[in-house]
Formats: C-alpha cells, structure tokens, sequence
C-alpha cells in the first residue's frame, strides 16, 4: 500500500527539488563516497536517499565498484511500479562485466517509505549473489531506501 505521506511529498517534489538531491548526492559522492570508499555504510545511505528518494515508482540500482571499493559507477537499471521492479541478474552481471567491478552494492527505493525488505527482495539478492559469485565479484551491501534506510548487511543477511 503506497501511503498518503510519501505520494503527497513525491507528488510534491519540482524539478528544481530533484536537481537539488541530485546535487546534494554529488556532494555527497564528491566528499564521502569517494574518499571513504564505501566502507562508511552511513555515507552510502545518505548517498543512496538522494539518488532514489526522488522516484515515484521502485528503481533497482548497482554501483560498482573497484578493488579498494572505491566508486567507478552508479547505474539506474531497472524501472517499475510502485510496488516493484524486475531485476534480472543476467543484465546485472552483464553491467558489473562491463564495468570491470571487483564489488557491487544494490540499492533500490520502496515508494511507500517503509524500507523493511520482502521475501522477493531477499530472494533476489541471494540470486545475485549466486550469480556474482561465479565471476568472482563480491556483494557487500544492498540498502533499501523509503523514509529511512535498511541495509542487508548490517542486518546479517549478506
């Protein structure tokens, strides 16, 4: 169920607010990500909020990284409702190959704020994964953005 806050406040949101966030996650990419590399879990997930907070509808990212996981890039890759996405892991592994990444983080938003994980959510992840694993890249986070943030790994499930 998309509740009424969340639709009020991306409904509300003008061009001009999303080129802030996405200015702020420039910033943020500039002086956090970038230096701390992506070991500081609370710098992905204000780094994250920016980028997907700004979507109405579930958007599944990956960024992928170096060996020192350090940010090469940050790809939008699947598009959907506003209940879910499809996610197929061959694009993802397709991408991660072209990137040359040695690890990856996915992301995707929850338009209805609540940023708690679902059974496919978990699935998907495990997929991944699996299918990352065969080409030797790691998977070290995927972080849920709605009105707060939720990540696999500080939860124990990577």
């Amino acid at each position: 169920m998309h509740s009424t806050k969340t639709t009020d406040y991306l409904t509300s949101l003008k061009d001009e607010d999303k080129a802030i966030l996405n200015q702020a996650a420039s910033i943020l990419e500039a002086r956090y990500v970038r230096e701390q590399a992506f070991y500081n879990v609370d710098a992905t997930k204000a780094y994250l909020s920016c980028k997907l907070n700004q979507h109405d509808s579930e958007v599944f990212s990956v960024l992928m990284l170096d060996n020192q996981h350090r940010l090469i890039q940050y790809k939008e890759l699947f598009y959907g409702t506003i209940d879910g996405a499809s996610v197929y892991p061959r694009e993802v592994v397709k991408l991660v190959l072209q990137y040359n990444a040695a690890a990856v983080i996915f992301a995707h938003n929850h338009p209805s704020g609540v940023p708690d994980p679902s059974h496919s959510d978990k699935q998907i992840t495990e997929r991944l994964k699996q299918a990352l694993a065969l080409i030797d890249v790691r998977v070290l986070d995927h972080i849920i953005v709605g009105e707060s943030t939720y990540s696999f790994a500080e939860a124990g499930l990577i």
